[in-house]
């Protein structure tokens, strides 16, 4: 067996991101312990707009979105890709019990300790709903769910998570959720709305520091995991937001030339001064973007609940 095929896939994808043209980091290695610790810092600091825009629109408006969600439906699952801790769906599944809806809540995730937390939480909070949690692929799994019932679907995919994927991604993701639905269940989908281009700088390049200190620690979990020597001071968090395209991007840049050894894998990653890592893509849309992803992934948009300040869309979708 070669020493690559050894490797662990968080081993593999970190000499992949380091050692192509354009040096990048993958974000789903960013949520180590620590990482998650201070990505509550962020969630929490006024600068971050995204988790109080979004709550608003679930605080605000939650009725609506029950009434849309169930309409034309006398029974569903309500199946929710990385809920995390409920916050936002909880106050949604509140309203559809109180108004009697006929639906079981399916929470997806590939993590069964934070699925057994979310559980415990929801049978204190409202004990009265259906829950049938499920680790795994989200697409084994709801394909799986499609096979074994064949019960109408909502699928709530919430936070602004489809931001951060590509283009490309983006395009495959939706079409993989079109090709396990049918037609007349639902999508509710959060996204980050363009906005001033100040407002989206200082959320991802904070006064604080905790963005920083949050893409530094991906260096640290390498150095602790990977055996490697990253020198955290040799390195700058950049981020930048282009108003046009709608991509907010973060990068870590190299203060100087230098070589790091990335342990396990036996290789050295050499930086030039002032060359970048990519480390995440948080894109913004329109509308416009909102309608043409959903139809090209053969959607039909119904609705945007958008909060006041017009920050963030819970996009709602019907599948032709």
């Amino acid at each position: 067996m070669s020493t690559a095929t050894k490797l662990s896939e968080f081993a593999r994808d970190t000499l992949t991101g380091l050692t192509a043209k354009q040096k990048f980091l993958h974000p789903k290695y960013f949520y180590d312990d620590n990482g998650s610790r201070i990505f509550q810092k962020i969630m929490r600091m006024p600068e971050y707009y995204l988790t109080d825009s979004e709550l608003e629109i679930f605080s605000d408006q939650t009725n609506e979105i029950s009434k849309a969600i169930a309409e034309n439906n006398d029974f569903f699952d309500i199946i929710e890709l990385g809920p995390g801790d409920g916050l936002k769906s909880g106050i949604l599944l509140k309203s559809m019990i109180e108004s009697k809806f006929d639906f079981t809540y399916i929470p997806v995730d590939i993590s069964r300790q934070a699925l057994h937390g979310l559980v415990k939480k929801l049978s204190a909070e409202l004990p009265e709903l259906p829950v049938h949690e499920a680790a795994g692929d989200y697409f084994h799994v709801m394909h799986d769910l499609r096979q074994r019932n064949g019960k109408p679907k909502v699928i709530l995919f919430l936070g602004s998570n489809i931001g951060n994927f590509t283009e490309k991604e983006r395009i495959d993701f939706l079409q993989q959720l079109s090709n396990i639905t049918a037609p007349g269940d639902k999508l509710l989908l959060g996204a980050d709305l363009k906005k001033p281009p100040e407002v989206i700088i200082n959320a991802y390049d904070d006064p604080h520091g905790y963005t920083r200190d949050f893409n530094l620690n991906h260096l640290t979990r390498i150095n602790r995991e990977l055996d490697a020597d990253f020198q955290t001071d040799n390195f700058v968090h950049h981020a930048s937001y282009d108003p046009m395209s709608g991509a907010a991007k973060s990068y870590l840049v190299s203060k100087k030339p230098q070589k790091v050894n990335l342990g396990v894998t036996g290789t050295e990653i050499p930086f030039r001064q002032w060359e970048s890592i990519f480390m995440e893509l948080s894109q913004k849309f329109d509308p416009d973007d909102l309608e043409k992803m959903a139809m090209e992934a053969g959607f039909i948009l119904k609705k945007n609940f958008t909060d006041r300040k017009n920050y963030f869309a819970d996009s709602l979708w019907e599948r032709k």
